[in-house]
């Protein structure tokens, strides 16, 4: 009897994929992301040079 296991059955068991259920209306670039943050670098280095 200990020997025998009880397996539930397979579910997504209350999870929820949000990404099918909001979808934003401005959707950026990863990579836009990253040019505008060595835009910002630059920036401040150059207004600490001068």
């Amino acid at each position: 009897m200990a020997d025998e296991r009880i397996s539930m059955p397979a579910s997504q068991g209350g999870l929820v994929r949000y990404y099918n259920e909001y979808k934003s209306k401005i959707q950026i670039k990863p990579i836009h992301v990253v040019a505008f943050a060595i835009a910002v670098i630059v920036l401040e280095l150059l207004i600490r040079i001068f």
